[in-house]
């Protein structure tokens, strides 16, 4: 029987993870790449040249459009946007929701961030809904195989699971 690929891949470790995006400015320079990969481009006019304001320690990245004088933060427009919480939180918050096999709840994503429940509630449900936006923009095609799968609803008087007759 082949090897399951998928299941057995690699993935990214807590140690390897921690190194790409342990600290407030790898995560902010990620954002930044994947918000802007050829470089910065003004939402409003499109010009890429600008200047770098609220650069300081502590506060995020504001770009201002040379041309238009346009500004906007690194976050407006993203699921981090109007967030306090620093984005390496949010990063890990990422990291533990996507690598749980069977889901992860908020309480214990609470316990692993170390903020309230309203405020890892409100996190939890705004990844999980970008989860599921990203998943509706692509459509499987070709052969799908799906493992360890139950389809069906409750029988009565029947063995559940792998010892079942069916």
């Amino acid at each position: 029987m082949p090897m399951n690929r998928v299941q057995f891949q690699s993935g990214l470790s807590m140690p390897d993870f921690l190194q790409q995006f342990g600290t407030e400015i790898q995560c902010a320079a990620a954002v930044e790449q994947a918000r802007w990969p050829e470089g910065f481009s003004c939402p409003l006019c499109g010009h890429a040249t600008h200047t770098v304001l609220n650069a300081g320690s502590g506060s995020r990245k504001t770009f201002q459009c040379q041309a238009c004088r346009h500004q906007t933060s690194l976050i407006a427009g993203t699921l981090f946007q109007g967030t306090h919480l620093p984005l390496s939180l949010w990063f890990l918050a990422i990291y533990l929701i996507s690598q749980a096999k069977t889901g992860l709840s908020s309480l214990a994503l609470k316990r692993a961030l170390g903020v309230s429940y309203p405020t890892v509630w409100r996190m939890h449900h705004k990844l999980m809904q970008a989860m599921a936006l990203r998943e509706t923009l692509s459509t499987l095609v070709g052969q799908v195989q799906i493992d360890d799968a139950y389809l069906g609803g409750e029988l009565t008087g029947g063995k559940a699971g792998r010892g079942s007759e069916n």
